[in-house]
């Protein structure tokens, strides 16, 4: 408990300056670093010819489809033709079509869902030209998605939300790429490889020889966490020494998932913290000026968080904070609590269920890794999921599921920011007002636009699983009966649909029919969420901004917060209990009979 509360305290004091200097990218206001950034972009702008004006949402939208469409052809054609292609000294052959086609859907949509091991799958060349590569810029492309958002939200202009490729440059130049260069050297230094070599062959102690990788790993590494990827140089990811050899290598990988979807909220709270004018309308409600001073100075008095976060960055920190303890929590106590079987076969279970993890990291970190790559939605691994107890496996499915506990590339803000318009639409019909958030009406167009976007994630969930249980194809790759299979097929379609890309790894996936259905899955839980939160981002940027009164429903207080996160859970609820009832809380039941 003492290593976790350490680990959280630690992420707490390093979000808030990233958040700012996010902030000031996204506002396009100076940072100390613009000298070097300034001639860095101003050249790529001249080179790619990039019209930097801004662009109204459909625009905006239009550009960011049409661009990732474009490195997706590129890409599939690499890997089509690796095999016969330069930085291949291990010799591999192209990859298949439909493995391709999942890979370059995986990596696009920034999920990095792996139905290949690297080191046996991808040349040197597709390592960096594809893998690294998408990881740069699928993680730019949320971002850039995220920061418009914001900006339609905050409503400082009518009709724009900015420019896409400036926010690639932007995002890619000032804050992956300087972040990428810290962390990646402190991964070599603690012993990750970065090299050209081949794999070498080495006599093991047991007199066996065993091939080890090589290549540019901590590069790839590095991106795959700050970017919130995932997708491992190998196939047993961050659980293997040659990508995280020490704790050090471990909390630094920790860290670099952790700290851009925070900073986003701490970028959101910051942007519209001036977008409502602070005053009573007598209008609408009558009000003592007793009352009226009240509000003045509980506005003019904003508290020590609110001026961290922002108000409303606060609110929705605070909700995903909470959600994400109460996750972590349960992981935690459920893997200490050790395996029964295991204990009935006279096996000491003091330590907890150490199967499937590293003795490096342990349970707490284990569960605090867990915990964070599928909230975060970054995918990367440290353990195997597929060996934890039921209860802990779940809290990784179940926070895929919810996809809004901070998530990753600005993904988890955006779908919170749903949640939150829906709750302040469900409260003020409660308290008969009408709904307001940002000090903007919610009406039938936003209500619709994000109920369409709330349900778009759970119908590829359950319905791809429900074909996966029902045809040929999807019932060949369940390799495990009873309800810790159904727990898998679950876990593949709640990591593809939430972008986040870690498996229970127990699926015999590289097949035609989970290649296809995991990529569509993939495919539309990304773009079709993005082009719906911008066009909810345009309908309420060009709404009048309503004044503030006493009988106003505050979003910026604690009352707001728990309401968010009750609402969120009601909502899983409702999806999502019948699926887990038959999934991992069966198994727990039936495993602790």
């Amino acid at each position: 408990m003492f290593q976790i509360l350490i680990t959280l305290l630690i992420y707490m004091v390093l979000v808030i300056p990233i958040g700012i200097y996010l902030y000031h990218v996204a506002t396009k206001q100076r940072t100390f670093a613009d000298p070097v950034f300034d001639r860095i972009d101003g050249m790529i702008y001249r080179i790619c010819r990039i019209n930097r004006e801004d662009m109204h949402w459909k625009t905006y939208a239009l550009n960011l489809l049409m661009t990732n469409a474009v490195m997706i052809l590129i890409g599939y054609l690499v890997l089509r033709l690796q095999g016969l292609l330069f930085l291949n000294p291990n010799g591999i052959a192209s990859m298949e079509e439909s493995l391709s086609f999942n890979t370059i859907i995986s990596f696009m949509t920034n999920t990095n869902l792996q139905h290949y091991s690297g080191e046996s799958g991808l040349s040197y060349l597709s390592q960096m030209l594809v893998i690294t590569y998408m990881m740069f810029v699928s993680a730019a492309t949320g971002y850039a998605a995220c920061i418009a958002f914001v900006r339609g939200l905050a409503g400082k202009s009518k009709d724009n939300v900015g420019n896409f490729y400036a926010d690639l440059v932007k995002v890619t130049t000032r804050v992956l790429i300087p972040l990428s260069i810290i962390g990646g050297m402190l991964l070599i230094w603690q012993g990750v490889p970065q090299n050209f070599d081949p794999n070498v062959t080495v006599t093991t102690i047991e007199g066996t020889q065993q091939d080890i990788s090589m290549g540019p790993v901590a590069a790839l590494e590095i991106i795959k966490h700050i970017g919130t990827n995932g997708g491992g140089f190998l196939g047993a990811n961050s659980s293997t020494p040659i990508e995280n050899p020490t704790i050090i290598s471990d909390l630094v990988e920790l860290y670099s998932m952790m700290i851009l979807p925070g900073a986003c909220v701490i970028m959101f709270g910051k942007m519209v913290k001036d977008r409502r004018r602070k005053t009573a309308s007598s209008s609408e409600h009558s009000a003592t000026t007793q009352d009226l001073v009240k509000t003045s100075e509980l506005v003019s008095k904003p508290s020590f968080t609110a001026k961290l976060y922002g108000s409303e960055g606060r609110t929705i920190f605070f909700a995903m904070g909470i959600i994400f303890l109460i996750g972590l929590s349960v992981c935690y106590w459920s893997e200490s609590q050790g395996n029964p079987a295991l204990a009935k076969l006279g096996l000491d279970q003091s330590m907890g269920s150490m199967e499937g993890k590293e003795v490096r990291f342990g349970i707490a970190q284990s569960a605090m890794f867990t915990t964070t790559t599928t909230s975060f939605t970054t995918g990367t691994v440290n353990n195997m999921h597929d060996t934890l107890t039921p209860l802990g496996g779940m809290i990784p499915l179940l926070h895929m599921m919810l996809n809004v506990v901070f998530g990753g590339k600005g993904v988890g803000l955006m779908n919170m920011i749903m949640y939150a318009i829906l709750g302040v639409f469900i409260f003020g019909l409660m308290i008969g007002r009408t709904p307001e958030y940002l000090g903007k009406k919610i009406e039938g167009r936003e209500m619709k636009l994000t109920a369409l976007c709330i349900i778009i994630h759970p119908f590829l969930i359950l319905a791809f699983s429900a074909l996966a249980v029902s045809t040929e194809g999807g019932l060949a790759g369940i390799t495990n009966p009873g309800f810790h299979g159904l727990s898998q097929v679950l876990y593949e379609y709640a990591s593809s649909a939430a972008n986040n890309g870690s498996g229970f790894e127990g699926l015999a996936d590289n097949s035609y029919f989970w290649n296809i259905t995991a990529g569509l899955a993939m495919f539309f839980g990304r773009y079709l969420s993005i082009v719906i939160q911008l066009a909810i981002a345009g309908s309420l940027m060009r709404k009048q901004f309503v004044n503030d009164s006493i009988g106003t429903l505050r979003t910026d207080s604690t009352t707001f917060t728990i309401g968010l996160v009750c609402v969120v859970y009601i909502f899983a609820a409702l999806t999502f209990f019948p699926a887990l009832a038959l999934g991992p809380i069966a198994e727990h039941l039936t495993l602790w009979a």
